[in-house]
C-alpha cells in the first residue's frame, strides 16, 4: 500500500448492512508513502495514527501522473493551503503548547509552513491545524517536526523549560568571533528579554527584563524601588543572548553605558505605545528606564571551518 498526501483512506466495515469509515491522509512517515499515515477521519474529526489492516484502501483522488502514478493536489504540490484547511481539520479554538512551539520555531528560522511541511512530509493544512489548535500529534509527526526544524521532540513538547539552556554538547570544532557594532545592534535591535547589572547596597545584582530598543536607546518598564530602577542615574551593563540547543550555536551581546528613569510625559508615551510586550513578571510596572549605550560588544560561536 503506498499513499500521497492528500489521498483517502477508506477501511470497509466487515459487518453487512454498517457504512464504511473514510478520512484524508494528512501525514506520511516514510518517504516511499507506504503505512502509516496521519489520517483526519471525516466522521469525527480527529486525526489519528493509522496502521491499515486488510480492509483498508487507499483512493487516489488526484489525477494520474506519469507513468500512471497518482499526483498530490494541487495545493500540497504547490505547498499552500485554503484558508479553511485549519478549520477543515476540527473547531478547537486556539493553539497547544506544541503548536506555539513550532510556529515560533519555525518563524524564528525564517521557514514558510509549506515548506516546513514539504521536510516533515506532512500536507500543510495539517500543519496549520497543529500550530492553531490544541492538536496531540502522533509520536512519529513530533519527530518529523522536530527534524525538520532541527530541533527535538523534547523541546518541542517544552522538556527543560525549567532547566538552564545549554546542556546539549559542545560542537567539535567550536571557534568564538567577534560581532561587528551593526551585527550586535541587529541581534539586540529587536527585543525580548535581556539582562541588567545594578550595584546594589548589597553587593551587584543581575536581573531579567523585558526590553525595547527605541532609537538606539534600549528601555524597559520595572517597579519603582526595585532592583532594577537602582539602575537610574548609574552606568550599567546591559546583555542579551540566544543559545540554539540543536545546533550547539549561540550568540550574546553586551551594552555599557549609562541609565537614567525616563519622566518626560511624551517620552512615556510613546515608550507604551511602542512596547511590544507588558511585563512577563506582571504587577505594577511602571517606571522606565531608559540605557544609552556607550561601549557595544558581542561574540558568537561558530564552526570551526565557517
Amino acid at each position: 500500500m503506498r499513499a500521497h498526501l492528500g489521498d483517502q483512506l477508506v477501511v470497509e466495515s466487515p459487518a453487512t448492512g454498517t457504512g464504511r469509515r473514510d478520512g484524508e491522509i494528512v501525514g506520511l512517515h516514510h518517504e516511499d508513502g507506504t503505512p502509516p499515515y496521519d489520517v483526519h477521519w471525516s466522521d469525527t474529526g480527529e486525526v489519528t495514527l493509522v496502521f491499515p489492516g486488510p480492509d483498508a484502501h487507499v483512493r487516489h483522488l488526484d489525477r494520474p501522473g506519469r507513468d500512471g502514478e497518482p499526483t498530490r493536489s494541487a495545493s500540497a504540490e504547490a505547498g499552500t493551503e485554503s484558508e479553511s484547511d485549519g478549520d477543515r481539520l476540527g473547531a478547537a479554538p486556539g493553539p497547544g503548547d506544541i503548536g506555539r512551539r513550532v510556529a515560533m520555531e519555525r518563524e524564528r528560522q525564517g521557514l514558510s509552513r509549506a515548506e516546513t511541511a514539504r521536510r516533515a512530509r506532512m500536507a500543510p493544512g495539517y500543519l496549520a491545524y497543529i500550530e492553531q489548535h490544541p492538536a496531540d500529534p502522533s509520536p512519529a509527526s513530533l519527530i518529523s517536526l522536530a527534524d525538520a526544524l532541527g530541533t527535538t521532540v523534547a523541546a518541542l513538547r517544552g522538556g527543560g523549560i525549567d532547566l538552564p539552556p545549554g546542556q546539549g554538547q559542545a560542537l567539535l570544532h567550536p571557534r568564538l568571533q567577534d560581532l561587528t557594532p551593526d551585527e550586535c545592534r541587529a541581534r539586540l535591535s529587536t527585543h525580548g528579554i535581556g539582562r541588567i547589572a545594578v550595584s546594589t547596597p548589597d553587593g551587584p545584582a543581575v536581573l531579567p527584563v523585558n526590553y525595547e530598543v527605541i532609537d538606539d536607546t534600549i528601555a524597559f518598564r520595572t517597579a519603582p524601588g526595585s532592583v532594577p530602577a537602582m539602575a537610574g542615574g548609574t552606568d550599567v551593563a546591559f546583555e542579551v543572548d540566544h543559545v540554539d540547543e540543536a545546533m550547539s550555536l549561540g550568540w550574546s551581546v553586551l551594552a555599557v553605558g549609562p541609565a537614567r528613569i525616563v519622566t518626560e510625559p511624551g517620552t512615556l508615551r510613546q515608550l507604551a505605545d511602542r512596547a511590544h510586550s507588558t511585563p512577563w513578571a506582571g504587577g505594577e510596572r511602571e517606571t522606565w528606564v531608559s540605557i544609552r549605550p556607550t561601549r557595544l560588544t558581542g561574540r558568537r560561536i561558530i564552526p570551526a571551518d565557517q
